[in-house]
């Protein structure tokens, strides 16, 4: 296909030879396949995301480092010049959590290269080569519900020990890739979370508890679909004390089940929850619809 004018800078520098075709258009990115040398990648063009809430921008993007003074200080005000650098931030932060969590043994896409808002990276694929299902597109056995759900719990403690809350984590940014097996043995389907634009650092940021809690009771939920029992699980509040008594390690063990303080309870903070529960749900919704439009 005709090369998309925002990657044509990407094949003149030789780091893309041609476009295959176009994966996904969402709000936020576009996402193509295409061919470098004998690879086949994926490249996500991110657009201008004008349906951000302010609150949602402040939210996430609370004690971010800003390296450059004048770009700082244009952000605060509001300008033209800050609002097209708190994009380029808010795009930078997906490629940063993206490297991070890569060197921290989490399973994601691989990043390979950023270049005028467009990142180059890995390619999930399923077993027979094409581009992995997001998880609302799968039915699972409870048996495999089970399973995929204590692998994301391990990835999310692993992204917290490393410092990252995802902080819109849902089956909807996470894939099912195939594994290939070792030594001629069969593979087997693997989650790898996508989408990190978002991610907070869970030590700088105020609200790195709520998303993290939220984050985690998304992943009870769709699975408790599939394996009810899933549903008394309380795997977010007992990861979010242990990182805090700092006790919490790539290899704790988890029981899913936290005992509450008796102490007096923030209204404003479960207001607030409230809130963001109402906003996610009719996210959601939209989502499904978009993808039954997509699929019609």
């Amino acid at each position: 296909m005709k090369a998309p004018a925002r990657l044509q800078p990407l094949i003149e520098e030789g780091l893309i030879d041609s476009v295959v075709r176009q994966l996904m258009s969402g709000k936020e990115a576009m996402v193509f396949v295409v061919r470098c040398g004998d690879d086949t990648r994926c490249a996500k063009i991110y657009k201008e995301a004008t349906h951000r809430s302010f609150r949602q921008a402040v939210d996430y993007t609370e004690n971010r480092k800003v390296k450059n003074s004048r770009s700082a200080r244009a952000m605060a005000k509001g300008s033209k010049f800050g609002r097209q650098e708190q994009e380029a931030a808010w795009q930078s932060a997906e490629v940063d959590a993206l490297y991070r969590l890569a060197a921290a043994g989490v399973r994601v896409p691989q990043p390979y290269n950023f270049c005028d808002g467009v990142l180059l990276m890995e390619l999930v694929t399923d077993a027979n080569g094409d581009a992995a299902p997001r998880l609302n597109d799968v039915r699972f056995s409870p048996e495999q519900a089970r399973k995929h759900h204590a692998t994301l719990i391990k990835e999310v403690v692993r992204m917290l020990c490393a410092g990252v809350v995802h902080g819109d984590l849902s089956e909807f940014n996470i894939l099912l890739a195939h594994s290939a097996g070792v030594d001629g043995t069969e593979g087997e389907d693997v989650p790898v979370i996508i989408d990190l634009p978002q991610a907070v650092d869970a030590a700088g940021n105020n609200h790195a508890q709520r998303m993290l809690l939220r984050d985690v009771a998304n992943l009870r939920d769709f699975f408790g679909q599939f394996a009810p029992e899933l549903l008394a699980t309380d795997f977010g509040p007992e990861m979010w004390h242990l990182y805090q008594a700092g006790l919490l390690g790539n290899e704790s063990v988890l029981t899913g089940r936290f005992e509450r303080s008796q102490a007096s309870i923030d209204m404003q903070a479960v207001l607030r929850e409230i809130d963001d529960a109402r906003a996610e749900d009719a996210a959601r919704r939209l989502r499904m619809q978009n993808n039954a439009a997509t699929l019609h």
